[in-house]
């Protein structure tokens, strides 16, 4: 069977909510319609850690971040956990990661073949929380309603630098692999190419800002009185300001209408690569997945960005479109670690492969159109603004909300989407409350973990205070570039330089 190419395409902070393809009214989002229009939309996907770096590392590694010490945005990926890039290279792809997978530590590649740009975020330890001083703020780098009072219109941001220079170079290594299959160096390839936006600041160019109007721009729906605020997000929004630092409603609808604008911004990333697939002849043999990190609060609840299991926070977009994939939409819960065995699945490789133990399922026969017996999925937190660990099980209709500080929570999604009416001590939800309560005790010895994860804490900042005195070279990733093999140069005939680089070729040409 012919291996067909992989091309996913990331956001950060995308809660598929404010997306057409998942039903926004005036969100305007036509290349993800578009896509989701002939494939497979996922209904219930979630993240599994509503968090940059653990999202991702539990994407690339396909385990849960408590099984690779993936706590925090400063929780170094270590070397030896194998990826879906190392399996993809062991099945002959060709593998290129362009744009942001915040990975933390010396090893910037993870199984890549080829990085095109830099990330966006340092690599080092500096974001490193502190669980022994759970309820302190951190000033330095972390969210506050600044963010939000200074949304609105730029004509330049470092994020939209970001994003058009991972769109560039992601544009022209997918040309480049078409050119070298017109050489007959042809080999499917995996790419990755992942966009900052719609992450805060929510800051956008005019020509997306202006796709809206401030009528249409909905507010948040549904806002507990503090009083009634769940124990974590108390202390969430005490860490992101939004307890004590009042928001007006323009200002609320200017932050979620520059979201949206974002949002139209990356659509337009997908639009530009899908066209890329298109002109290099490869759309038809490429499966095309978009999927993000996390969502984004926007004001749910009161609370903004992510860092809890709310449904805005904690879900994220998964729609794939290419060959053997169904037109259609999947209920079963899913999540991130699901797509490490499903790329497997994708490139012909099979379970013998796999060098550590893995917690997700292949989801190419939901793709497919199948039934899928599982309908789960598990997040972890453990990151700032807690002091244990923060367990999700979403299992069918259920998700259930557990940390060992704080009273349980357990919403009836099918009932209750908003997830306004918290049921844990609910007479008629007894057993089910119970049964999770049992099955987290069993999985997860949050004193035990707690443990460790002060620890690596407590290591992580004597480390980074060491690097800041010089103890080492920064890890942040330089790609590679070699002006002397670039464009036209004195040791090559310029007419076989115009030929490579031109594409499709001369002699594949027709009149």
């Amino acid at each position: 069977m012919t291996q067909p190419n992989i091309l996913v395409i990331m956001a950060d902070q995308l809660a598929p909510q404010f997306t057409g393809a998942y039903g926004h009214k005036v969100a305007k989002t036509p290349h993800l319609d578009a896509l989701a229009a002939r494939g497979m939309r996922f209904d219930a996907a979630y993240c599994n850690s509503p968090l940059c770096a653990p999202s991702r590392f539990a994407f690339m590694s396909g385990q849960h971040i408590s099984r690779i010490a993936a706590y925090d945005n400063a929780s170094e990926f270590k070397a030896s956990v194998p990826t879906f890039a190392h399996y993809l290279k062991s099945l002959d792809y060709r593998t290129c990661l362009a744009g942001k997978m915040h990975f933390v530590g010396p090893d910037q590649m993870h199984g890549f073949e080829d990085r095109v740009t830099t990330d966006i975020y340092p690599a080092d330890f500096a974001w490193t929380p502190d669980w022994e001083a759970p309820d302190e703020r951190i000033d330095k780098w972390y969210h506050n309603m600044q963010t939000v009072k200074e949304s609105g219109v730029a004509h330049a941001t470092f994020q939209i630098d970001y994003d058009d220079e991972v769109g560039f170079a992601a544009k022209r290594w997918l040309f480049d692999a078409a050119r070298d299959k017109a050489l007959g160096k042809g080999a499917p390839f995996a790419m990755i190419a992942s966009f900052i936006h719609p992450h805060d600041p929510y800051v956008a160019r005019p020509e997306w800002w202006n796709l809206y109007s401030d009528d249409e721009i909905d507010m948040p729906e549904f806002t507990p009185p503090p009083k009634d605020q769940d124990a974590f997000s108390r202390r969430l929004m005490d860490g992101i300001e939004a307890s004590y630092v009042p928001l007006t409603d323009e200002e609320v609808r200017r932050a979620r209408r520059a979201y949206l604008a974002n949002v139209s911004f990356f659509d337009s990333k997908i639009g530009e690569l899908v066209q890329t697939l298109e002109e290099t002849g490869e759309l038809e043999n490429t499966i095309v997945i978009v999927t993000a990190d996390h969502g984004d609060m926007l004001g749910e609840r009161g609370l903004w960005y992510k860092m809890n299991f709310f449904e805005h926070s904690a879900r994220v977009p998964m729609v794939m479109a290419g060959p053997g994939v169904s037109i259609g939409t999947a209920q079963n819960a899913v999540s991130l670690v699901d797509l490490l065995p499903t790329f497997i699945e994708i490139g012909g490789g099979d379970q013998a492969m796999i060098g550590e133990p893995i917690d997700g399922r292949s989801l190419m026969p939901l793709a497919r159109g199948q039934d899928d017996p599982v309908d789960e999925a598990i997040g972890e937190y453990c990151a700032e603004m807690t002091g244990y660990p923060i367990i999700m099980i979403r299992r069918g209709a259920l998700k259930y909300i557990h940390c060992d500080s704080d009273p349980p929570q357990l919403y009836d999604l099918s009932l209750d989407p908003s997830e306004r009416v918290n049921v844990a001590m609910d007479p008629a939800y007894a057993d089910a409350s119970k049964a999770f309560a049992d099955e987290v005790a069993a999985r997860w010895d949050g004193d035990a973990l707690r443990t460790k994860i002060i620890a690596t804490q407590k290591s992580r900042r004597a480390l980074h205070a060491a690097m800041e005195a010089g103890a080492s070279a920064p890890w942040d990733y330089n790609p590679p570039s070699d002006a002397s093999q670039q464009y036209v140069r004195n040791n090559m005939d310029w007419t076989v330089a115009a030929n490579r680089y031109r594409y499709p070729p001369i002699k594949d040409q027709t009149e």
